[in-house]
């Protein structure tokens, strides 16, 4: 069915006031396969029209029609709520575990950006660009539940989310990976509004982010780990049939608005590795299912390769493709391990909210939303 012929899905937005849900209700004013329907924020704000509890922080104009809902409590016996085939979740970690359960406990669709439910051994950790596949898992995790309807997808660390895809491509292509060292550059945006002192951040890299080292060495290995035959089960790319890729992330918090840079070195499972020019083809040539099954939000390129040897830059390649690709640069041999690159994502985008919803839009694809 084409999306002019298909029928518009009726969604909500968990968190709508705050720096994600905010990029929520940017990127599904205008989308094909959604509206938005229900508008959910903290007490304070419910029984308030959105425009007027909100500080507005991005650069296109809040919709008019989005400025004058009202905004509701996140509960989902909310009336707007009630109606909805998805929420979306941009929920901080400390609210969103009860949040989202509750949502999913009234039958309820919740695709989170919130970190609560990345480790539930029934909760699909999904970057669309790399592993829609894992979708597969959800008749169980509903089964589990004696759930009719309700599940919860959730979406990768922004950090996590920009080194995986292009380890996938190297997977894709050579086989297993053994060892992936990362430090991570990362945006203020990352740590949400206010977000750093500017006492702290100006003039200066903070070199710890806390609990985000974790996160990226956790999550790569269940992101690029599979389901087994009955998809009851992660495999997390730590069993012994797929063993589990060597992680080291150092994270830090740098100057820069929005984008996250990752300084990656890799060492493949299988010798000898492959040459540069191969490496750099992979990248090139990756694609995913996100692009085979043309959703709205999917990038003509996943991996933008870049050939000059000071690229990629924030300010400069962060727009790319509406921000809903990973940008590669200076591939080159490295002396300890195989190769070391450059990647940059759109944390707030690719690495937050696009993910979530190109996720949405491949689960409507599947016939997992109707």
């Amino acid at each position: 069915m084409s999306s002019g012929e298909r029928k518009q899905i009726k969604v909500g937005i968990l968190g709508a006031t705050g720096t994600v849900g905010q990029r929520f209700i940017q990127l599904l004013s205008t989308h094909p396969y959604f509206v938005i329907h229900a508008l959910g924020a903290s007490s304070r704000s419910a029984g308030q029209r959105y425009g007027k509890v909100t500080k507005w922080k991005l650069n296109t104009p809040i919709p008019k029609e989005i400025g004058n809902m009202v905004v509701q409590e996140c509960k989902p016996d909310a009336e707007g709520f009630k109606e909805c085939g998805v929420v979306f979740s941009g929920l901080d970690a400390d609210v969103a575990g009860e949040i989202e359960e509750a949502f999913r406990s009234a039958n309820l669709i919740v695709f989170s950006n919130a970190k609560n439910y990345r480790r539930d051994p029934l909760c699909p950790l999904i970057v669309p660009l790399v592993n829609p596949s894992h979708l597969s898992i959800i008749p169980h995790q509903k089964k589990t539940l004696g759930l009719e309807k309700g599940y919860i997808v959730t979406n990768a660390n922004c950090s996590t989310t920009g080194l995986v895809v292009p380890l996938a491509a190297l997977e894709k292509a050579f086989g297993p990976l053994e060892t992936v060292m990362v430090t991570t550059l990362q945006a203020i945006s990352g740590a949400g509004y206010p977000g750093v002192s500017s006492l702290d951040i100006l003039d200066n890299v903070v070199p710890h982010i806390g609990g985000e080292e974790e996160k990226i060495e956790w999550e790569t290995n269940k992101i690029l780990g599979g389901l087994n035959s009955d998809n009851t089960q992660f495999d997390l790319h730590s069993n012994e049939s797929v063993k589990a890729i060597n992680v080291s992330a150092t994270t830090t918090r740098v100057p820069v608005i929005d984008g996250h840079t990752g300084v990656v070195s890799v060492k493949f499972s299988k010798s000898p590795a492959p040459s540069m020019e191969e490496i750099d083809r992979a990248f090139r040539e990756f694609r995913c299912e996100a692009q085979e099954l043309n959703v709205p939000s999917a990038p003509p390129q996943a991996i933008v390769v870049h050939d000059a040897p000071d690229r990629p830059q924030p300010r400069l390649d962060r727009d790319l493709h509406n921000g809903a690709c990973v940008s590669v640069g200076r591939v080159r041999p490295c002396p300890v391990l195989d190769v070391k690159f450059v990647c940059l994502i759109d944390n707030v985008r690719l690495g937050a909210a696009t993910s979530s919803i190109m996720n949405a839009e491949i689960a409507v694809e599947k016939g997992l939303i109707v």
